[in-house]
């Protein structure tokens, strides 16, 4: 089907579970919808948990379509695909969910977003299809919430600011996050518990996820700095002499963010430079207890990869799932507007020049601010397809759309700025 004969811009799969709920009233208010610019569908499961949502939705959301689409079926899946310009799902754990609907994107040239922050995901992903995606035009983008557009768009932009100044090649980049504030996401965990379990069932696999360039296309290019740890205690000074007196631990996103972030290097020819190497951080503050907590921190990370999988192979799994709060869930209203989150990144490059980027959003990291980066990319994808790379296939936010989505985010009430420190 030609772009110009799909009926639907935008469809939201997973519309009726929690942060899909979200999305689709950031859509619904969002001026390039309430002005006609864009065609909203809601796709799930159920017809009537799907019209129970368009009906809380208002008045600009009354004649949206509801598509009946469900993984276990995948000629929905195709129908959807083959009707839609831009796929946009909160459908997860992905690794148990996503591939279906990939599949279908890739068959029918129809763009794709998610939420994912399982690398094992994108890397099934990787190779099941990406060249029929290159081969049918669409763009399969992946981690496109507070997973992973912070760590991926403020190096893209660095990279930008850099190149803009002849600064030569980023070196040594670090992501630091600042400040964080929000509930415990049922889907997080769930994707969490989804990983382990691979992991403990695919010894392979999990070897594959300890290289830190196992998101690569092309795995016998990449670099050989060594084990580039995702999880490690550091002075803030040893970062950047703007965070003297600071503490960091390791960040428990840490391994997707960076797998990220080298992919889009490596589908960007290495635009970011050859000796490129990235880390993230946690700040732990300047008390003397700070010292202390980033080594807890950082020992519990590397813990729960190296042993936590053998520990989590040995539990009862109607325990866990009992424990961990359900996917679908999250927290009340008064969290989601209170939570906030700043990361920073800085950089040095070849010719001696620093930089650092700042992202920063009010709202829950994993919901509200999450429902945000997510709807405007799906709108990125959809309307501002003039300003996108050329690149097709199995991307990331940074390749896909670095630029136009960059653009966006300060409309939409996200403070992104780069600046050159020295």
């Amino acid at each position: 089907m030609t772009e110009s004969q799909r009926e639907i811009d935008i469809a939201l799969y997973g519309a009726t579970g929690f942060v899909g709920k979200l999305t689709a009233q950031y859509l619904a208010g969002h001026p390039d919808i309430t002005s006609g610019r864009a065609r909203v569908a809601l796709a799930g499961r159920s017809p009537d948990k799907l019209a129970a949502v368009r009906d809380e939705l208002g008045e600009t959301a009354s004649s949206w379509p509801l598509i009946t689409a469900d993984a276990g079926d995948p000629a929905s899946l195709s129908d959807l695909a083959a009707r839609t310009r831009v796929v946009v799902t909160t459908v997860g754990p992905y690794a148990k969910y996503g591939l279906p609907l990939v599949a279908a994107c890739a068959e029918h040239g129809a763009d794709y977003a998610d939420l994912t922050g399982e690398p094992n995901f994108i890397l099934a992903s990787m190779d099941g299809f990406h060249k029929q995606a290159i081969d049918t035009g669409a763009r399969i983008v992946h981690s496109c919430g507070f997973d992973s557009i912070p760590s991926d768009l403020t190096v893209f932009s660095l990279y930008r600011r850099a190149q803009a100044d002849d600064a030569g090649d980023l070196l040594d980049t670090d992501m630091v996050v600042r400040s964080m504030a929000g509930g415990a996401s049922g889907g997080t965990l769930a994707s969490a518990v989804e990983m382990m379990d691979a992991c403990s069932a695919d010894p392979e696999l999990r070897r594959a996820l300890a290289d830190p360039y196992t998101l690569s296309p092309d795995r016998s290019v990449e670099p050989e700095f060594g084990a580039e740890p995702d999880v490690r205690w550091r002075r803030g000074a040893t970062i950047a002499p703007e965070l003297s007196g600071y503490w960091t631990g390791a960040f428990f996103m840490a391994m997707p963010n960076s797998r990220v972030v080298r992919r889009s290097n490596a589908l960007l020819g290495h635009a970011y430079g050859a000796r490129f190497t990235y880390s993230e951080q946690l700040s732990l503050g300047k008390s003397v207890a700070a010292p202390l907590a980033a080594a807890v921190v950082s020992g519990v990370q590397g813990a729960s990869m190296s042993l936590g999988v053998r520990f989590f192979d040995k539990l009862p799994r109607p325990l866990v799932e009992k424990v961990l709060p359900k996917p679908g869930t999250g927290p009340s209203e008064k969290t989601r507007e209170s939570g906030h989150y700043t990361v920073q990144t800085y950089t040095t490059t070849s010719h001696g020049a620093r930089y650092r980027a700042t992202m920063a959003q009010q709202g829950d990291p994993g919901y509200k601010a999450t429902s945000v980066l997510l709807g405007e990319s799906g709108l990125t994808l959809a309307l501002d397809r003039d300003a996108l790379s050329e690149l097709r296939g199995v991307l990331t936010p940074a390749s896909a759309m670095g630029d136009a989505l960059a653009a966006r985010l300060p409309a939409a009430g996200v403070r992104f700025e780069v600046e050159r420190l020295h």
